[in-house]
């Protein structure tokens, strides 16, 4: 299960070119087989043992549930305990400003389970940060830009919950 579509999947990989540049540059999603562990020591990623999330602006619209259909738009770092303050560390993707949000339906595993149990409960309006343990995006191998082993932190702005 991945946080992408199929289809997202590819224009992941095809826009992830500079990401991969920009991680190589900074030590992170090598192709070493001890990269993946050294990244997920070295930026604190293997201290996130389980989801965490905060709300930043609580909305006052529908909740999202088990099996809502929702559009967010999101943008999503890579865990980085180095980053002082935010944790924020490489940015991966981002839809914010696109033309269209991400819709997906909770409980189907068309994204990453952390970020379908992040969604889950916010209300139309709301914003949230939600950082995933490894164990809940891409666990120990990784993908494409994103190293093994690495949390996540994504801004979630939740649009519409049916």
């Amino acid at each position: 299960m991945t946080f992408f579509s199929k289809s997202r999947r590819h224009l992941l990989a095809a826009a992830g070119v500079a990401s991969v540049l920009s991680l190589a540059a900074c030590g992170g999603g090598g192709s070493d087989s001890g990269d993946a562990a050294t990244w997920a020591t070295v930026s604190g990623s293997t201290a996130i043992t389980t989801l965490q999330t905060t709300d930043t602006t609580v909305g006052t619209g529908a909740t999202a549930g088990a099996s809502s259909t929702v559009s967010v738009t999101y943008t999503g770092w890579l865990y980085d305990v180095r980053v002082t303050g935010t944790q924020k560390g490489t940015q991966f993707d981002s839809n914010v400003g696109a033309t269209t949000p991400l819709s997906f339906q909770i409980g189907k595993g068309q994204v990453i389970s952390g970020f379908e149990q992040g969604v889950t409960g916010m209300k139309v309006g709301g914003k949230r940060t939600i950082v995933i343990p490894a164990s809940l995006a891409y666990g120990a191998n990784g993908l494409n830009t994103i190293p093994g082993g690495a949390a996540l932190i994504f801004e979630v702005q939740l649009l519409s919950a049916q």
